[in-house]
């Protein structure tokens, strides 16, 4: 057997840093960043610099969103932000092998262009992973109580999703967040920021974003917005959400 070589700095090093990501579940990262705490890289669903493979096909999500728009959205508008972050970091000597939920806390501080693919590279990760085929439905568990404490019904919920979404200017996203305390609120942002960013007017950990770019659903619904609103929750995976939430 071959003898390991650790030293006992680094065990010691090693078990600080799991103690302290131990330590820290429980906490959504909106309030970590908040008090100035760096997100480890190990933390629950952290946000690495490179782009995710999807976990189903591009046709998977038919009839709601067509597999051309799927294939353009990810190979060529997600992967662009994914390119044109890493370009950002290196230019302004950002360390990837950190989570990028670091990069947004303080994202008032970077450049503009750090700004938009690190908000865009963040958002479509999140926005890949909260959907999936043989999906929708409604939530269930702990994640319908607090949906139901936060605002009074499901169905209010879904209203206030939808008209952020519906009203939300020009591109954007509308989100589910989990406000520091454990509060869910709704909310929606510009472009590709996000509640994660210290500069957004409401902040919070995001654990369900829908993206209303045009890119997103012009060649299925055209100007039809509130169709393709209403057609996103039949592709919400809801464990994967609840899973988010309770890590948060």
């Amino acid at each position: 057997m071959k003898k390991s070589t650790i030293t006992r700095r680094t065990f010691i090093s090693n078990s600080a840093k799991a103690g302290l990501t131990v330590g820290l579940i429980g906490t959504s990262i909106a309030e970590l960043l908040a008090k100035g705490v760096e997100i480890p890289s190990d933390f629950p669903y952290a946000t690495g610099f490179t782009q995710s493979p999807l976990a189903y096909g591009y046709p998977a999500l038919e009839p709601h969103i067509d597999a051309r728009t799927m294939e353009i959205h990810y190979t060529k508008h997600a992967a662009a932000y994914a390119t044109n972050l890493n370009d950002a970091a290196k230019e302004e000597g950002v360390d990837t092998s950190k989570p990028l939920e670091n990069v947004l806390a303080s994202i008032s501080k970077f450049s503009v262009k750090m700004r938009n693919n690190g908000g865009g590279h963040y958002n479509h990760e999140l926005f890949w992973s909260v959907m999936g085929p043989n999906a929708g439905g409604k939530p269930e568990g702990k994640l319908m109580d607090a949906i139901v404490a936060s605002f009074g019904s499901y169905e209010t919920f879904v209203t206030q999703f939808e008209t952020a979404a519906k009203t939300r200017f020009g591109s954007g996203w509308a989100w589910l967040i989990v406000q520091p305390g454990g509060k869910l609120a709704v909310s929606s942002t510009p472009n590709q920021d996000n509640p994660l960013m210290d500069l957004a007017e409401m902040k919070g950990t995001p654990i369900l974003g829908l993206d209303v770019w045009e890119h997103a659903y012009y060649l299925n619904y055209q100007n039809r917005r509130p169709d393709y609103v209403a057609a996103f929750w039949n592709l919400v995976n809801w464990k994967a959400v609840s899973e988010r939430f309770e890590k948060a």
